[in-house]
């Protein structure tokens, strides 16, 4: 067990830590993965709260995982009533330490529901569930874990003397978030001015290419043993400055950018100006995120074989990694996706057009990693529908 100290000084590191996360997502996920290291909890979930409702983000299970894969999952939505846990912490702020969620005492104002459990064959037995409040004691979203264990693995109840210390940690995470999220609402609102000129770049497209781009980093990452660090920052902004990848096509005209039907040679000529008006929205560096946006704008329809455009002549290593990766990603996902002039491909056919395009329009490394993660692509699909869909 760790001692009060050492927990407290874990605790702010980790706290200095979370200040550095841009993105929401990686920034969830980071949050319950360091709250369930702190408590060594096998499992957790973490909502976020908007008005009325309560929005299921991210889930962690180490006993659902096999072969070091990510437990998939789908987001769903709920009213936030105090009959569910969630929901009962979410708006009431207070703490839950429940030692069998299956064996609650009878009168209380909430219940367990074991439809998860059920669908999952997975048992969850102890529970904390924590608000995240932020300073001014706005709750912004909820941290569950579940099924605490000790030295030898059994299934435990959390620990009273633990629970001060999550509190504070969970209230550290919120002004993370909200943070975090401030920087979303900036980007989001660049690109549904993107939107607004070019109905085809929208915000699910831009969700799907950022998701995309960052796991296909990470299983580059891993593959070439990159510093774990290092690569969890630059998935982290990847996700992030992927979204941004056809911000320059604001700089289009409308007649251009939403003629039905073919492009005249001049007219093409002039959208593929978009890169270069999008690298110049991002040349006042003044953090890493801007350098990795500005490169990603610049260089996405370049083509491993030397083609694409900007043109000009350039060796395949020095087109940046993060350029690459998202060429890839944002033609699977124009592939994959309807769009206003095609229905979407079968999900065959845009596997093997891919497979051709390796060593020709993409990087052969990536294209392999790629095809290789078919389960976590179509998760991420299922995760930013489209409108339409």
């Amino acid at each position: 067990m760790k001692s009060n100290k050492k927990l407290l000084e874990e605790i702010i590191s980790i706290g200095n830590q979370l200040t550095q996360i841009k993105n929401t997502d990686s920034l969830m996920e980071s949050i319950l993965s360091e709250a369930r290291g702190l408590v060594n909890a096998e499992a957790g979930s973490f909502y976020i709260c908007d008005k009325n409702i309560l929005h299921f983000m991210i889930a962690q299970n180490d006993y659902l995982q096999s072969n070091k894969r990510k437990l998939h999952f789908e987001r769903f939505s709920i009213p936030m009533k105090k009959t569910s846990l969630s929901g009962y912490v979410a708006l009431s702020g207070e703490v839950l330490n429940i030692a069998d969620v299956y064996h609650i005492a009878e009168g209380s104002e909430y219940v367990f529901y074991p439809e998860i459990d059920k669908k999952t064959g997975y048992t969850t037995k102890s529970m904390l569930t924590i608000p995240l409040n932020t300073p001014n004691k706005k709750t912004i979203g909820v941290l569950q874990l579940i099924n605490a264990k000790d030295k030898r693995k059994n299934t435990v109840e959390f620990k009273e003397e633990d629970v001060h210390y999550l509190v504070h940690f969970a209230n550290i995470a919120a002004v993370a978030l909200e943070r975090a999220e401030m920087t979303r609402s900036l980007i989001m609102r660049m690109i549904k001015m993107a939107e607004m000129r070019d109905p085809m770049e929208t915000g699910a497209h831009v969700n799907r290419v950022g998701a995309y781009s960052a796991e296909l980093y990470e299983a580059w990452a891993k593959k070439n043993k990159i510093n774990s660090k290092e690569a969890k920052v630059t998935k982290d902004l990847l996700r992030i400055a992927a979204m941004l990848h056809d911000v320059g096509k604001v700089g289009i005209s409308d007649t251009i950018l939403k003629k039905n039907g073919k492009l005249s040679d001049e007219e093409f000529a002039e959208m593929k100006r978009h890169p270069l008006i999008g690298s110049e929205l991002f040349t006042d560096e003044q953090s890493d995120l801007d350098r990795m946006a500005g490169e990603i704008a610049l260089f996405h329809h370049k083509r491993w074989d030397g083609g694409g455009y900007p043109p000009g002549e350039k060796k395949q290593d020095e087109i940046p990694l993060l350029a690459r990766i998202v060429s890839l990603t944002d033609v699977y996902d124009a592939l994959s996706s309807k769009r206003c002039y095609k229905e979407a491909w079968d999900m065959e056919r845009v596997w093997d057009e891919l497979s051709l395009s390796a060593g020709s329009q993409f990087d052969p490394e990536l294209v392999a990693l790629f095809l290789g993660m078919k389960e976590e692509i179509l998760s991420i699909k299922k995760k930013y529908p489209d409108r339409t869909e």
